[in-house]
């Protein structure tokens, strides 16, 4: 099937993104940084991080509200995520609400989120979450068909008392389920994903993304060894599945704009740092590409003014973060750039060739 330059970028503005009488979530519809504590038995949590089942513990959530009041939730607690929980001090938290409680609250609709947050006590830590809250963010400006987050100073209080209460940033990630009914997709639970099935135009957006952030750690096709398709990729499909597989992204600690202290680029690669971009996308029909570029450079100047007035970064990791976004739309705006680093280093020509 061909499509016009205008009609891809119409596309990937995210002009067919589903029913608009979702429900939108307080949560995620503010982009204030939200005041919060958490009261749990976090010792308990921790010392479960390495265990395959790791139970639920019972807290308390209070924040200050949109309106200014401190609101209380109950909230339970365990540790998740794969490499994160077994490698961090301090692993990232699921966090499961009650639905009974989160009526008429920023919360509303809300059931578990995944918090996002540093890996150990160090402010450089805390600058690897911000960095990689941006990377979502920058996602969000380029289309719809992302996860929302919010940015939240949390402050951790062990109801056990065998932690020091300590406060940093972290962020919470919207519920791909949720992301789902927002978009009036479904999840798609498959073993792989054919090239031929993938929505040309949003693939061809999330691999500039990738290139942008300088992210290799995904995979649209493939799932990790015994789970479902994609690595580091939520694959969904429109509910009346008239349309090709849409890939939307998540974790970016392996990237090099985060430039996590254990991330290492995949060995398949000849790159020796993360910070060294090095385009894996897949290879798109000419005009599938061109739109592509078109529309991230339509952003170019939204994109930079998110790492430029963020207040979260202290100066100097913050202009480090706009000269690496900077150097990205300095490859885009070069015709032979783009041909050399981007068309020419694209996978699966092979597959392409085969769709004419």
């Amino acid at each position: 099937m061909k499509f016009t330059s205008s009609c891809l970028i119409f596309l990937l503005l995210g002009a067919a993104s589903g029913p608009s009488s979702a429900a939108k979530s307080p949560l995620f519809e503010d982009d204030s940084v939200m005041k919060a504590v958490l009261t749990a038995p976090i010792s308990q949590a921790y010392a479960q991080k390495n265990q395959d089942v790791r139970i639920y513990f019972p807290g308390q959530w209070t924040y200050i509200d949109s309106e200014g009041a401190t609101q209380r939730l109950d909230v339970s607690i365990r540790t998740r995520g794969n490499f994160r929980r077994e490698y961090c001090k301090l692993p990232p938290l699921q966090l499961n609400f009650k639905k009974s409680q989160v009526g008429g609250t920023d919360f509303a609709g809300q059931n578990k989120l995944k918090l996002v947050a540093p890996c150990d006590s160090r402010r450089s830590a805390e600058e690897k979450v911000v960095l990689e809250y941006l990377a979502y963010r920058t996602f969000e400006i380029l289309t719809d068909h992302s996860f929302k987050t919010r940015l939240i100073r949390l402050s951790y209080v062990d109801s056990d008392q065998k932690k020091t209460p300590w406060t940093t940033l972290g962020f919470v990630i919207e519920d791909d389920s949720d992301v789902a009914d927002r978009l009036g997709l479904q999840k798609n639970h498959v073993p792989l994903v054919e090239f031929y099935e993938l929505d040309q135009a949003r693939s061809a957006l999330v691999d500039l993304f990738m290139f942008l952030i300088a992210n290799s750690d995904y995979s649209m096709l493939r799932g990790s060894e015994d789970e479902d398709c994609c690595h580091n990729i939520e694959v969904m499909v429109p509910d009346d599945a008239d349309g090709g597989v849409i890939p939307i992204p998540y974790d970016f600690d392996m990237s090099g704009l985060v430039y996590a202290r254990y991330a290492a680029p995949p060995k398949n690669l000849p790159i020796k740092s993360v910070r060294t971009r090095y385009y894996k996308g897949l290879c798109q029909p000419p005009e599938v590409l061109s739109a592509a570029l078109d529309h991230v450079r339509s952003k170019q100047v939204e994109v930079i003014a998110l790492y430029t007035n963020t207040n979260e970064l202290d100066e100097k990791p913050r202009a480090k973060a706009v000269a690496y976004v900077e150097e990205f739309f300095e490859i885009l705006n070069s015709t032979r750039r783009v041909e050399r680093e981007i068309m020419r280093r694209c996978r699966g020509q092979d597959h392409l060739d085969a769709m004419r």
